[in-house]
């Protein structure tokens, strides 16, 4: 009980940590545009070339990076941001609208190639940089439930139904990988169509390995009360279509007229082991420092974050990304001001908070320290978007809303 009282008092404590560092941020910003109204020499940028701050990738940990930035940039700033996705299905336009149409620029396109001071699109067209921020994250393969292999939103919508639909037809599903994606994709496919069989493969011995020993126990629970028959300690070695079969490391063959892959997250570094191959780790990582710069004393003007990053985070997710996405923005803005890049990401045990769905009617969530000390609080869910309209707030949308003419201003087709 003392060991919870102490983990709610130390949460408590690291939400007070936040909200100071907001607000000497609101200082520090404030300050920055005082000097620059009362400079002598506020309109010498007049004259000088634009300089591109690229940020590739526009996910939690890219956008939350150029829009930090592009909001950061003072009048007549030769700087701009460079936004670089290829993948937009929930809007970004509206968390943008406080920003001056001349401090950011939104490319859709495909990055190929880096070097050391410009990026290469599939189009051919090359954006020199002087900052640049990689946040290309981690996915399992380039298809679903990873990612969608697509660029076109409704191309994308009509894999995600065809999904839907593949499932709907099995009469047997295997899900291979028992982290979060793995566990609720199978929990909800059991709870949607509880006739079917669907069997969860995880190498390791226990689902939600990365976490505590009390969050292994109620997935697991969660799992086999909803009938997902459960193969621990195996791992997917092939798949026979024609016959309807996958084939585990230990022998044994699994009925399977649909198969959904989920394990193995691994970053999407390959432009960075071009650019700086000492940097990146056999896991695919790139190293970054404690301010997020990568790992390259040649290199630093060039940030790192998000899944793509080794930053020592035991459970990456969509907290840590923004956080770290966060020092690295502030980093390119002291750098922009002619000072040092001093703020450093430090992993928070808060960020790893967790909330999992086990079907479409239970959750779980979950809080715990790196020293062990875990909370859990069961509930009943009775949002059937299963909590997807946050994902759309958090990336400053208007949940199912497609506002897309917001962001006109700012694109630039590659």
């Amino acid at each position: 009980m003392f060991k919870k009282a102490w983990l709610i008092a130390r949460a408590v404590g690291s939400i007070g940590s936040v909200i100071g560092y907001l607000i000497s941020r609101s200082a520090w910003m404030r300050m920055r545009r005082i000097r620059h109204r009362f400079s002598s020499a506020s309109s010498s940028h007049a004259g000088h070339e634009l300089r591109n701050i690229v940020v590739i990738g526009a996910s939690m940990a890219g956008y939350h990076a150029a829009k930090t930035i592009a909001e950061s940039l003072l009048p007549g700033s030769p700087y701009r941001v460079v936004g670089h996705e290829h993948k937009a299905f929930i809007p970004y336009g509206p968390y943008l609208r406080r920003i001056p149409e001349d401090a950011l620029r939104w490319v859709r396109g495909r990055a190929v190639g880096i070097t050391r001071d410009s990026v290469r699109l599939g189009s051919g067209e090359e954006i020199p940089y002087e900052f640049l921020i990689v946040a290309t994250g981690a996915g399992a393969t380039d298809a679903l439930p990873s990612r969608v292999d697509s660029d076109d939103l409704s191309e994308g919508i009509s894999q995600l139904k065809n999904m839907q639909s593949r499932i709907k037809e099995a009469k047997n599903v295997v899900v291979v990988g028992g982290g979060a994606a793995g566990v609720e994709l199978a929990t909800d496919a059991k709870s949607q169509y509880p006739e079917k069989t669907v069997v969860l493969v995880h190498s390791r011995d226990s689902v939600m390995h990365r976490f505590g020993p009390g969050l292994q126990k109620a997935a697991m629970e969660g799992l086999k009360d909803l009938g997902v028959e459960i193969i621990t300690g195996d791992r997917l070695i092939g798949e026979d279509k024609e016959r309807s079969v996958v084939t585990l490391r230990s022998g044994k063959e699994v009925e399977c007229d649909f198969l959904v892959n989920c394990a193995g997250q691994r970053p999407n570094s390959t432009l960075l082991a071009e650019l700086s191959p000492n940097s990146v780790t056999a896991t695919g990582h790139a190293r970054a420092k404690p301010t997020m710069q990568i790992d390259d004393e040649s290199l630093p003007n060039v940030y790192v974050c998000g899944d793509v990053a080794e930053t020592s985070t035991p459970n990456p997710n969509s907290r840590s990304a923004r956080a770290q996405a966060q020092v690295a923005a502030d980093n390119v803005v002291l750098a922009i001001d002619g000072r040092k890049p001093t703020r450093e990401y430090r992993p928070n045990w808060l960020e790893a908070l967790i909330k999992l769905t086990l079907g479409l009617d239970k959750s779980v969530t979950h809080i715990g320290d790196f020293s062990g000390t875990e909370m859990l609080f069961p509930a009943k869910e009775k949002d059937l978007a299963l909590m997807s309209g946050g994902a759309w707030k958090h990336m400053g949308a208007t949940p199912f809303q497609d506002d897309t003419e917001s962001l006109q201003r700012f694109f630039n087709k590659a």
